[in-house]
């Protein structure tokens, strides 16, 4: 990230709200303490604000440009503090960086410059929040989705996702018994799934050489990875019984259903349950949106860096349903997202507010 950028005063309004957000712990599905608080900060400061039936914080506005992130985290209790570090004081906690502090940034740039605001639920589970959205309101003009990419940078693109369940049943049998039980057959289809893709991205057909797949991206692969297991003798005894939860991240050079095709061509005994699918999305860094930023960042003296991120965010859910440019912004290291020693440096939460600020502007 940019070191040359100018000091600017501590926005101690933005830091006191942070704060606060991650002191009220907010793990998917329990959100509701935590949106209490953000809608007061909008109540406190003249907005007209709502929370809605699936526990959304909406304070609607100027839709020139919709700011938006997600209330829950994950897991984990990590004590809130204040702790000097190199760069001045850090903000410790579960949630400072993904992503109370691009939230707390998006909501406090809200306020001041008068544009639309939405402070989504469900994020990290199964994006209820994005998903409620995007039917029950008109597209905006541009979306800023927030999700730490460092002050200095903007995310133009996620991979996508697909999520399913294998079962397989057998006959049950002594072990000594030659033919595949289900567990076996689990295996043997993750297995020839993993190896048709190879890493690589250029896997879509059977002749396909992925001796090279380590010289590709993470970004253009997909990336098949098993989550959980369970498998053995039924009750009665009388089968063996598997199931396989499974995840693949879907880069933009295919769609969910491309890849869901080529899972299901390796099956030989059983059935897959596909449960999710998220469609990858890469956006231009020509649209309005990118370029705003581009502008703001500079003022701040930084050198914008343009991101690809491997994993899957509520910005694909944009992306898919509404026809305009959508960019992934907020301070923090995203190293630290879901770790033990998550905490977000506040030099970055005030630069981020003052280029979302001049990022409203421009786009207004």
């Amino acid at each position: 990230m940019s070191e040359t950028a100018p000091t600017l005063p501590a926005d101690t309004e933005a830091r006191e709200l942070l704060e606060e957000l991650v002191s009220t712990p907010s793990p998917t599905p329990e959100e509701t303490a935590c949106a209490e608080v953000l809608a007061d900060f909008f109540e406190r400061n003249g907005r007209t604000v709502f929370v809605d039936e699936v526990g959304n914080v909406r304070a609607p506005a100027d839709d020139s440009v919709l700011y938006t992130s997600h209330i829950d985290t994950v897991p984990g209790d990590i004590p809130v503090r204040i702790e000097e570090g190199e760069n001045g004081p850090g903000l410790w906690g579960r949630g400072a960086v993904d992503a109370k502090g691009p939230l707390a940034a998006l909501a406090v740039a809200a306020v001041r410059t008068g544009v639309s605001f939405v402070g989504v639920v469900g994020e990290e589970v199964d994006s209820r929040g994005a998903r409620h959205l995007v039917d029950d309101r008109d597209p905006p003009e541009a979306v800023v989705n927030g999700e730490p990419s460092g002050w200095d940078g903007i995310t133009l693109g996620y991979r996508g996702i697909l999520s399913g369940t294998y079962i397989c049943t057998s006959e049950s049998g002594h072990t000594s018994r030659p033919e595949n039980n289900a567990i076996q057959e689990a295996i043997a289809w993750w297995s020839a799934v993993e190896a048709r893709f190879g890493g690589s991205s250029v896997a879509r057909d059977a002749d396909t050489d992925v001796s090279d797949a380590a010289d590709v991206p993470i970004f253009e692969r997909v990336t098949p990875k098993p989550v959980e297991i369970e498998g053995g003798v039924s009750e009665d005894g009388l089968a063996v019984e598997t199931t396989l939860d499974v995840q693949l991240r879907v880069p933009p050079s295919y769609t969910t259903e491309d890849v869901r095709e080529i899972a299901d061509g390796e099956l030989t005994a059983g059935t897959v349950n596909w449960t999710d699918a998220v469609e990858p999305t890469m956006q231009s860094p020509r649209t309005p949106v990118a370029r705003a930023f581009r502008v703001a960042i500079r003022e701040q003296e930084g050198d914008p860096r343009l991101l690809r991120k491997t994993g899957t965010a509520d910005m694909n859910i944009y992306a898919e349903a509404w026809d305009c440019p959508v960019v992934t912004y907020g301070p923090g290291d995203s190293d630290f997202d879901h770790a033990p020693n998550e905490h977000l440096e506040l030099y970055e939460l005030d630069r981020a507010v003052a280029v979302l600020e001049t990022v409203a502007e421009e786009l207004a």
